[in-house]
């Protein structure tokens, strides 16, 4: 089962950006309660588009860059790219059918 791989500021490109497959990219810190709350979600959408979809985290403390150039303000805040380019963003803690809209829409 594929995991949940954390990104930072320095490989955010090469992780995301240049990704073959669309990226999922949860923008969390250890302190959000509803980020904590959601990433049990983020997990299971990792092992259900294994091989159709790349998911990673990324720590907004710890990589201040990435989230500045994205315009998040608020977390959770998921963004899901295709070809380098934000295919949808989502901001707060959701329902996991919305995530799973926004997936398909970008795998299909």
């Amino acid at each position: 089962m594929a995991g949940v791989q954390e990104v930072s500021d320095a490989t955010f490109d090469s992780e995301v950006l240049r990704s073959s497959t669309p990226v999922l990219i949860d923008f969390w810190a250890p302190w959000c309660g509803p980020c904590r709350a959601i990433s049990p979600i983020v997990e299971e959408l990792a092992g259900e588009y294994a091989g159709k979809l790349k998911v990673v985290k990324m720590n907004v403390d710890d990589n201040p860059q990435t989230p500045a150039k994205y315009g998040v303000r608020g977390i959770p805040n998921l963004i899901v790219f295709k070809s380098g380019n934000v295919h949808e963003q989502i901001v707060g803690a959701v329902p996991k059918s919305k995530l799973t809209r926004a997936i398909d829409s970008a795998v299909a």
